[in-house]
Parts: C-alpha cells; structure tokens; sequence
C-alpha cells in the first residue's frame, strides 16, 4: 500500500482538526496540505502543476463553503485544466442540497459525501474515504 498525497480544503479550523485527526486515527500516514479557501488552493495547485507537477497532490477533498473561491468554482478550475484534471475530488461538505449534488457531479467531481454531524460517523467517513482512495482505488501515475 503506497502512501498518497492529500490536499485538504477547508475553511473551518474544527473540521480541519477533525479530518486531520481522522486520517491519524486510520493509522495511514500520508502527507496532507491544509488550504483554507479556494484562491489558496488554486494558487498552489496551479504552481505546483506548473512549477513542480510531481508534487502534486494524490487526492483532494475539497468543501464547497470557502471563502475568496467557492469549492464549486475551484472544482471547475481544476477539472478543466489539463494537468490537474486526473487527481480524483471528493467533494465533502455539510451541504445536502441537490442543486449542489448535481452541479459537482457535473463539474466531474469524482464523489460527494456530506459530513455528518455526529463526531464517531465523521471520523468513520474520512477513514472510508481514505481506505478507498490508498487501498482500493489505482491512482495514477505522478508525470
């Protein structure tokens, strides 16, 4: 089992702990970048596509609530770039509306999964998502 690489983008600083603590308690140790609104997440992937694409992240999991860039915007941004259109989107977000189901997935976002409020049911979903994205799922390659 290879370690990946995660980006995580998340405004809210409680959610970033719990996420952090989540992938901790899996006991998967991956490297994971904290970008707290969309313009930041863009900047970086943009250079890093640009300046140093196999530092590129493995996976992203991106809120769709940020401030500067909404998640839905960098979502579109990402899936129409050439380089950065192959790292998977895991749209996670307390947002249950259908209009914001529909708009990720057809922006290309590779799954949406809304967080729950419950502290035991978040933790057990970053762990799925983590276990299907490092054990389960062949990512590509790093140009």
């Amino acid at each position: 089992m290879k370690d990946i690489d995660i980006l995580l983008v998340e405004d809210n600083e409680g959610d970033i702990v719990l996420t952090m603590e989540a992938l901790e308690d899996a006991r998967i140790l991956n490297k994971v970048s904290v970008k707290r609104d969309g313009a930041e997440a863009l900047d970086f992937l943009f250079n890093l596509a640009e300046h140093n694409p196999n530092e590129l992240p493995d996976l992203i999991l991106l809120d769709i609530n940020l401030p500067k860039i909404d998640g839905k915007e960098v979502l579109s941004q990402i899936k129409t770039h050439p380089v950065l259109k192959k790292i998977p989107v895991v749209m996670l977000t307390t947002s249950s509306s259908e209009g914001d189901i529909l708009e990720s997935y057809n922006k290309h976002a590779n799954c949406y999964i809304i967080k729950p409020v419950d502290l035991n049911k978040f933790f057990n979903i970053v762990k799925a998502i983590e276990n299907f994205w490092v054990t389960i799922v062949k990512l590509p390659e790093k140009d």
